[in-house]
């Protein structure tokens, strides 16, 4: 029997269109993604800056401010169908009990002059029903979870260590057993130490809750440990998608591949090469494959036309005519 994906991505553009002085300037920054997350799965997006990630997720998540629009395509979740045409309201009643958010930078969370408690009653009372003080145990009770004092409700968010800013998000996002959780670069700035203990309780709730996660991050390494599935962005699509173990011992698209073998492993010292040239503009991307003004294997072919995704083998897709030819 075929699982029903908790979210489903079909087709979607999102551009950032804007117009100065009369001239118009669109940005194609998610340029044609399909994907879909399982239940109780994570799923990783990885890419390097300006591949489109968080523009991507803002999408997902119906965070749409101008000058981003969607230009095509759909986002349904399980429990809310085409969230891209829901009203305000109604997104409201959605986010952090359906769908929650673990952000990069921690100290963007919270009010600087509001204790953290007081960040917890705004997020999260209004979706559990139940007497403050009874709140107020659930609360010392999650925070528990992420290796916490409850003495931490009564600080303010500059007297939290990074680490310990990061488990009150963590513990924030999930309060309300979310059905699915973004977590965008969770252990940003944090020590090797830090960001195994913060992987460490990410996969542990996930787990106890059965949310599906979509873990967004450059670092290879944090999707290696964390995992399931693995996305590559590069200039607004996904390349290539696959079990994350499978990615790493056989990619197959020469971006990915560049990517795995840039990495660092123990006891070799040998000096890695990097990719030459930049990622291209996105008001202007190259025709054809995005990735062809730097692929070492680009053909005519690559220049004209774009490469759709093959399979290649079990749950394992990329996009480039090499494998095609």
């Amino acid at each position: 029997m075929t699982t029903r994906p908790v979210l489903l991505v079909t087709g979607l553009k999102a551009y950032y269109r804007t117009k100065y002085f009369g001239i118009e300037r669109e940005v194609r920054a998610v340029d044609g993604i399909d994907f879909e997350v399982q239940p109780n799965e994570i799923y990783g997006l990885a890419g390097e800056s300006s591949s489109g990630k968080t523009t991507l997720i803002k999408t997902i998540a119906a965070a749409l401010k101008p000058p981003l629009e969607v230009v095509a395509g759909k986002v349904d979740f399980a429990f809310a169908p085409d969230i891209l045409n829901l009203s305000h309201d109604e997104l409201s009643l959605l986010r952090w009990r359906h769908l929650s958010y673990i952000v990069q930078g921690s100290m963007s969370v919270f009010n600087p002059v509001r204790r953290i408690e007081e960040s917890f009653v705004d997020f999260a009372s209004r979706h559990i029903d139940l007497p403050r003080a009874e709140f107020n145990l659930m609360v010392k009770k999650q925070l528990g979870r992420v290796k916490l004092d409850p003495s931490v409700l009564r600080a303010y968010p500059h007297e939290l260590s990074g680490g310990m800013r990061q488990r009150v998000t963590i513990a924030l996002a999930t309060i309300c057993r979310p059905d699915f959780i973004i977590a965008d670069e969770p252990t940003t700035a944090l020590d090797v130490i830090v960001q195994k203990n913060v992987l460490d309780m990410i996969r542990e709730i996930q787990r106890e809750m059965g949310s599906s996660v979509l873990l967004v991050t450059h670092d290879l390494g944090v999707h290696s440990y964390l995992a399931d599935r693995l996305g590559i962005m590069y200039a607004g699509r996904i390349v290539e998608e696959g079990p994350t173990h499978e990615l790493f011992r056989n990619p197959q698209h020469p971006y990915t591949a560049h990517l795995v073998s840039s990495l660092p492993r123990i006891g070799d010292a040998a000096q890695r090469k990097g990719l030459e040239g930049s990622p291209p503009n996105l008001a202007a991307p190259p025709s054809g494959c995005r990735f062809h003004p730097r692929c070492p294997l680009a053909k005519d072919l690559c220049h004209r036309e774009v490469p759709v995704m093959v399979q290649v083998g079990p749950g394992h897709r990329a996009a480039c005519f090499a494998l095609t030819q």
